[in-house]
């Protein structure tokens, strides 16, 4: 999917983008008010995520009412957003860029691990790199909890 979280819903990025979605976030693109999230949207061809009402209706989007971000990944669920992680990642969770493999003999940043030993990836634009670790093992783990509730 395709979605433009609103500046209530930001704690979703990460968990969207592990999931493959293409998540932008308004603040990212320095859009804060309604009519600018909106045509972002539209520009976009993307679907809005926010506890907005009015904005909801004005774009068709999904409206979530909670503010954990964990009950918002219920909602999400409800709503019939799918919540699985994919096999490898495919989106930067701090820019929604692309990320790539890093090859075995290749080098990464000093905080991340040797990609001969434990695969890493690394984004396109913004040249963070991921693995998975502790972090992504927590994040798959509260996805599964979620997504075995919402079944």
């Amino acid at each position: 999917m395709r979605l433009l979280l609103d500046a209530m819903c930001g704690g979703l990025r990460a968990y969207l983008r592990l999931c493959g979605h293409d998540t932008a976030f308004v603040l990212d693109h320095g859009v804060e008010a309604d009519d600018e999230t909106a045509a972002l949207a539209n520009e976009e061809n993307r679907t809005v995520v926010t506890r907005d009402r009015d904005l909801a209706a004005a774009t068709d989007g999904i409206l979530l009412h909670e503010r954990d971000p964990r009950a918002q990944l219920r909602e999400l669920a409800a709503a019939s957003v799918d919540l699985t992680p994919t096999d490898d990642p495919e989106r930067c969770g701090r820019c929604n860029g692309r990320l790539d493999r890093v090859p075995e003999t290749g080098s990464t940043r000093e905080y991340a691990p040797d990609p001969a030993e434990t695969p890493v990836w690394r984004c396109r634009d913004c040249e963070q790199c991921f693995w998975k670790g502790s972090l992504y093992d927590r994040m798959v783990e509260t996805l599964a909890r979620i997504r075995d509730s919402a079944a």
